[in-house]
């Protein structure tokens, strides 16, 4: 029923092109920017090279609706022979993504009846079909193929080999857009509508396809999970591999994330646990009200060895704020949308190689943020806080679209909060006086890097005792462009620029960005703002105030070479005496923030 209802939007989208149409070619038609597209054509006419045009023919035959038609079809066949994948799941994708390039043709059709536009009054270098101009049917079909194929890519692929597909099936649509524009068949606005409606065609698609709970089941060669009698409910685990347990038995908590980590995912701790000899398992699984599980409750019935957590940041924070000053170290299961703290401690992105590392690796103390506000009970962090833009961003989010998309769902998101109006606030530095600023977001963050390493806070670190502060507050495009160059350029040099002490503050890609450096942070907003703490939506409130606590997380890490820094900017002490010696990474041999951790001791029989 839900799904019929979200198809009844495509006939509203037709209807939204053809009327942009109208716009196009009549009242608009000699107003900028649509009165400089004709010269924008002939400048491309009169400049045409061998080798472009012999790259825009095969971009154009690429998208012309014989090769559509082909793909198309060889890409459901494949979905429907795919392995290891239940049935029901096979299906629904082959239905997405047959049924968005067919809507988004049906919607071309559609409005080509309605609106007449003629060709560029340039040398075409294919034959005119005689359908309108506008909008671009090669763009909008290629948009649906190859978006819709980056979207079930996005789903299944992990790490380098997700980013890598998904990117180079992304640039075949605006290829293919400037390819008709080059060739004479399109005006610019054919082909920026062309994306827009293929763009659209694939969200309506997705809520309408993608989005119901899919099934899981472990993959082909797993063993079939079954339900131990001391799992709490819900928690599903399997038969191990048979494998020889080291002499003794040390006892594991894992804390699992039903949605983030599968069965297959959950089969495969429970058996590299056992093989490091946590033969004694309990298994809990988060719950909205409960997003640590009952960890608290598991972890004081007895002696436990290790922590486990199988999920994203907000699984982590939850548990980090169980065992804060305490002597349990956690290992982290990468499962979740972003992953920053796994990310930014440098831990693997495949959850198995991440717990293989870690179990064979060494203990190190990292720092926590402790944060409380109106409204808010007091609480901790790993990653980053924050109140604003970013806020709503996360609040907004589809959660089903965040398991189907990962990360990307947030960028979906973020484009609805684009012209939300900025908001006044005072910050107030370790006790300091208040200082007045407007800014669109702003961000306290324990480690620094964003999605793909990008730096938003390049002084962050999760050793440092200290909290690191950004405010964002871009004027216009030219603000928000030179927001991105600076922080895109700062991701190749991040660790060599000097560093902040407690109140000094710097301002970067003109003004547009502030950063501060404290051990405590207070701010004030004017209004309620929407708040997050680690990719978790928090209720709206105009206060926050967050404080460092050094060292208050013991976590188990992959052993890293002296060139390998384990942080977003440096390495992270060990807390065991294991790795770098105090100087280590640092100018002059001086660690910044070298402080002992809480509780160094560790646990026998950890390693």
């Amino acid at each position: 029923m839900r799904s019929g209802r979200i198809l009844l939007l495509l006939p509203l989208q037709a209807a939204s092109v053809a009327g942009l149409g109208s716009l196009v070619t009549g009242p608009l038609a000699g107003r900028w920017p649509l009165s400089v597209e004709d010269d924008v054509n002939r400048a491309l006419a009169d400049r045409r090279e061998t080798l472009v045009t012999a790259f825009s023919e095969g971009m154009s035959l690429l998208a012309a609706t014989e090769g559509i038609v082909t793909l198309t079809l060889v890409a459901v066949l494949a979905l429907l022979l795919l392995p290891g994948v239940p049935r029901v799941r096979r299906w629904r994708d082959a239905a997405f993504l047959a049924g968005s390039v067919a809507a988004q043709s049906a919607v071309f059709l559609l409005v080509t009846l309605v609106v007449g536009r003629a060709r560029p009054d340039v040398p075409h270098l294919d034959a005119a079909p005689p359908t309108s101009s506008f909008p671009s049917g090669h763009v909008g079909a290629a948009t649906a193929l190859f978006g819709g194929v980056a979207v079930l890519a996005a789903g299944r692929l992990r790490g380098a080999r997700r980013a890598l597909v998904v990117g180079l099936l992304l640039l075949v649509p605006p290829a293919v857009a400037v390819s008709r524009v080059y060739r004479g068949m399109h005006h610019p606005s054919d082909v920026v509508v062309g994306l827009l409606n293929g763009g659209c065609t694939l969200l309506v698609m997705a809520y309408a396809l993608l989005l119901s709970t899919p099934g899981t089941g472990a993959p082909a060669g797993l063993p079939t999970p079954r339900t131990r009698p001391d799992d709490t409910q819900g928690a599903r685990t399997a038969t191990p591999l048979p494998a020889a347990a080291p002499a003794g038995s040390r006892r594991a908590v894992v804390v699992r994330h039903p949605h983030g980590c599968g069965d297959g995912t959950a089969a495969r701790v429970r058996a590299l646990l056992r093989r490091d000899g946590y033969t004694d398992q309990v298994w809990t699984p988060t719950t909205a009200e409960q997003p640590a599980g009952a960890l608290a409750a598991r972890v004081a019935e007895a002696d436990t060895a290790l922590v486990v957590v199988c999920g994203g940041d907000g699984t982590v924070r939850a548990c980090a704020d169980v065992l804060s000053g305490g002597e349990i170290p956690l290992a982290i299961v990468p499962c979740g949308t972003g992953n920053l703290l796994a990310r930014n401690l440098r831990l693997p992105s495949d959850p198995d190689t991440a717990l293989r590392e870690s179990l064979a690796g060494t203990t190190v103390g990292i720092d926590l943020g402790r944060i409380h506000g109106d409204g808010l009970a007091p609480t901790r962090f790993t990653v980053m806080a924050g109140a604003g833009f970013d806020a709503a961003m996360v609040r907004d989010a589809s959660a089903r679209l965040k398991r189907r998309l990962g990360w990307a769902a947030y960028v979906l998101s973020a484009l609805r909060h684009l012209g939300d109006p900025r908001m006044r606030l005072s910050v107030r530095l370790d006790g300091g006086a208040p200082l007045e600023r407007r800014a669109r977001m702003v961000v306290l963050g324990n480690v620094g890097s964003l999605q793909g390493g990008l730096p938003l806070l390049p002084d962050a670190r999760p050793d440092s005792g200290r909290l690191e502060v950004v405010l964002l507050d871009p004027r216009g495009v030219a603000g928000w462009l030179a927001a991105a160059r600076h922080l895109l350029t700062r991701s190749a040099a991040r660790a060599s620029g000097p560093r902040l002490t407690g109140g000094q503050d710097r301002r970067a890609a003109r003004g547009a960005l502030e950063y501060f450096s404290a051990e405590r942070i207070d701010l004030r907003f004017a209004r309620p703002q929407p708040r997050e703490l680690d990719g978790d939506a928090l209720a709206a409130g105009t206060r926050l105030t967050a404080e460092v606590e050094p060292g208050a997380l013991r976590v188990c890490l992959p052993v890293r070479g002296p060139a390998e820094p384990v942080g977003a900017a440096g390495p992270v002490r060990a807390a065991d005496g294991a790795g770098e010696p105090d100087g280590a990474g640092e100018p002059g041999g001086a660690r910044l923030g070298a402080r002992p951790p809480a509780r160094l001791g560790r646990p026998d029989g950890v390693r």
